[in-house]
């Protein structure tokens, strides 16, 4: 079936009850109907009383329902009781619905009778898609997999106090509830980590978020890049680290009955001389 003309290229109704299409195509290699539009709409199909507005089956490799406009492939709305689809896919092969999109959205789906907007079945993958923006997720997410990071620490927000401001990098100690400082004398036992964000680490996942104040996200644990000091002492691979009265930096704890209580970490590189950046692994001691 091939329609052309400057509005509808193929329109058909159809009042009858359940089973019956206003437009019904089937192929056993390419598209069971086709529709393009240049200006409009390549499809547009409204049901009222059976389950699909549109059904399309393909027995080949190619597409149950292809679509391609400037804004939206493919757009369905369900107004129906709960088990009914805006659009609907099923694929012993490929995605039931794939989308794409440059702009916007590759799938958008809403509802406010069904318990999912978008439910994805499928041996390999229930949804593979790439997003450059946000996801909310306002209920719970279950992840039967592996939830995959490529932050390198684990950090905590909190409210920074004292004149000087905590960097990227910089040893702080607790200050109070929520609080913290930049450091500034040797093995204080108050240390509570290292500033996130420094070097190329960026913390996996950061908690308790807020917008107001002074915070900062500081790395409880995992890699982090810190600031130290070898001034006195050089630093080797694996040295215990604590805090020096060089604010905000680190250096080698030599003086292990100081050491307890007050060790940052494990330095992860060396530094012969000098204060420098390198990356440590937190571990609080």
């Amino acid at each position: 079936m091939f329609g052309s003309a400057p509005h509808i290229g193929v329109f058909g109704t159809s009042t009858g009850t359940e089973g019956f299409s206003g437009v019904h195509g089937e192929s056993i290699g390419g598209p069971g109907v086709s529709a393009t539009s240049v200006g409009s709409v390549g499809v547009d199909a409204k049901t009222q009383t059976g389950p699909a507005a549109v059904r399309a089956i393909s027995a080949g490799n190619g597409h149950g329902v292809l679509g391609s406009a400037p804004h939206i492939g493919v757009f369905g709305v369900s107004t129906g009781t709960e088990g009914f689809s805006g659009v609907h896919g099923e694929s012993t092969g490929g995605p039931g619905v794939s989308g794409t999109s440059f702009g916007s959205v590759g799938v958008d789906a809403r509802t406010d009778h069904g318990p999912a907007a978008l439910r994805a079945v499928h041996a390999h993958n229930g949804i593979a898609g790439e997003f450059g923006g946000n996801v909310h997720v306002s209920g719970d997410l279950l992840v039967d997999g592996d939830v995959k990071l490529k932050g390198g620490d684990l950090a905590e927000q909190f409210e920074v106090v004292g004149a000087l401001d905590a960097e990227p990098g910089m040893v702080v100690v607790i200050a109070g509830d929520d609080r913290v400082r930049v450091s500034e004398r040797s093995y204080d036992r108050r240390v509570a980590g290292v500033i996130s964000g420094g070097g190329s680490y960026r913390a996996g996942i950061v908690l308790d978020r807020k917008s107001c104040g002074r915070r900062r996200a500081l790395a409880l644990t995992g890699k982090v890049w810190c600031r130290v000091d070898a001034s006195d002492s050089p630093i080797e691979i694996g040295d215990l680290l604590t805090t020096s009265t060089r604010p905000g930096h680190a250096m080698k704890a030599v003086e292990s009955s100081k050491a307890f209580g007050a060790v940052i970490g494990k330095a992860l590189e060396p530094l012969a001389s000098g204060q420098g950046l390198i990356p440590i692994l937190v571990a609080l001691q």
